[in-house]
């Protein structure tokens, strides 16, 4: 999966997206199951929308992406505005070598491009490493019924000034699992339009097998929660499922 194109138009099309209640809620959760959070770190954090929230809110904030292109981004709006982050670039199934931190962050659905038990593993394991004891890790995942129902063989469009696109989403051979193919037109300074193409591709599992991994690579659960709730999550549908674990104990 490459942002190198997608990056150029990313927090434009990400405009409407509900970065206030992601921070709302990690702050919360926080307050709720933590003694202390001073350092932070974001994980997959795209064009640093949610670690510059975090920033502003006081806290020692890291970004970490696996896209040199949104890390780019990331940078120069912290310039902009002043915000102290530490940008870093690596890919969440391979991070080695961090300081350690009272919490991490992995929202807007981060989680789902991990598309195998192997790879989220590995992704929690580091995360694991890379947490003081007793940190806490935070993340969003949508649920199996939001992607079969809401997502699979839907088409999405839109149309601005400048820049078009057109969204598929294409049925994966697993349960859970999904293909988004992207085509957008970008318009030049000349008024042609340039067209690129996209493909991300997720897939989400059961919540008893993140619960399963978590377990396995030193997690406790502490909530499971739905639709930014701050409630726990019982036997009602949600889209988006929020994790808020623990670490019990190194690996």
């Amino acid at each position: 999966m490459s942002y190198a194109r997608l990056a150029l138009v990313y927090d434009l099309l990400m405009e409407d997206a509900p970065y206030d209640e992601w921070t709302s809620f990690a702050e919360k959760m926080f307050a709720r199951y933590a003694k202390s959070v001073t350092t932070v770190a974001d994980l997959g954090c795209g064009t640093g929308q949610i670690t510059r929230r975090l920033a502003n809110s006081g806290y020692q904030m890291a970004g970490i992406d696996n896209s040199e292109e949104m890390l780019a981004y990331a940078r120069r709006a912290v310039e902009e505005t002043g915000e102290q982050v530490q940008w870093y670039h690596a890919d969440l199934t391979e991070m080695n070598g961090f300081p350690q931190f009272d919490a991490a962050v992995s929202f807007c659905d981060v989680i789902n491009y991990m598309t195998d038990e192997h790879s989220l593993r590995k992704a929690f394991a580091n995360v694991n490493r890379m947490l003081v004891q007793g940190g806490l890790f935070l993340f969003d995942i949508h649920s199996v019924e939001h992607i079969e129902n809401d997502l699979k063989g839907e088409t999405f469009a839109e149309i601005y000034d400048d820049i078009s696109y057109v969204w598929l989403c294409q049925a994966g051979e697993n349960e859970g699992e999904v293909f988004h193919d992207l085509t957008f037109f970008i318009q030049e300074e000349d008024q042609r339009y340039q067209r690129f193409d996209e493909q991300h591709h997720q897939r989400t599992f059961p919540v008893i097998k993140y619960s399963e991994l978590l377990k396995d690579t030193g997690f406790i659960i502490r909530g499971i929660y739905g639709d930014f709730s701050d409630e726990l999550l019982e036997d009602s549908p949600a889209e988006r499922i929020f994790f808020v674990c623990e670490k019990k104990e190194d690996i």
